[in-house]
């Protein structure tokens, strides 16, 4: 028997992770409230936004690996990045934030791997607040974003419609 041990790493999210990508995020669109969206991507769909999110810069995309003892492929667990808040220049300085982990991967500290790395990139940036809504209810994300210091500001009732219903979501904003 191996002693060697399974470990998760953080790094830059690269071209050859848009099918595992694209793959959690779908689970989200089929699954669940958290994401709006209501029809799953292929990978050439989601390309673009893979492109969007460069290796520097104020919209890092950190991704959360695990590679077994014996192993050359990287499982993927899960990922976070920040995309600009709103379109109009006056905004450049605000960012929104996300994570997503992997179905399997949950309640194991990955999310909270993955915002310290973003954060940390984003450390050097020119940057003021970071935002994140929260599809309600989802109390596991709300302990993640005020565990990384976000406050609530506000709730938005009702404002989209999945899976036959009507959903909140809660605002948070943090200072950067």
């Amino acid at each position: 028997m191996s002693s060697e041990r399974t470990e998760v790493q953080v790094r830059p999210g690269v071209e050859a992770d848009l099918d595992a990508l694209t793959d959690i995020y779908n689970h989200y669109v089929r699954e669940t409230a958290v994401t709006f969206d209501t029809a799953a991507f292929s990978p050439e769909e989601r390309r673009p936004w893979l492109l969007s999110h460069p290796v520097d810069g104020p919209y890092p995309l950190m991704v959360a690996t695990m590679t077994a003892p014996g192993e050359i492929s990287q499982e993927i667990l899960g990922y976070a990045t920040s995309s600009p808040y709103r379109a109009k220049p006056a905004y450049g300085t605000s960012v929104e934030t996300t994570v997503y982990v992997a179905p399997h991967a949950g309640r194991r500290g990955i999310g909270t791997l993955l915002y310290k790395a973003l954060f940390e990139a984003l450390a050097d940036e020119d940057l003021h607040r970071a935002y994140a809504g929260i599809a309600q209810p989802n109390e596991a994300s709300v302990r993640l974003h005020e565990r990384f210091g976000f406050r609530h500001v506000g709730t938005y009732a009702e404002v989209g419609r999945k899976f036959g219903r009507y959903w909140d979501v809660a605002w948070y904003e943090k200072e950067l």
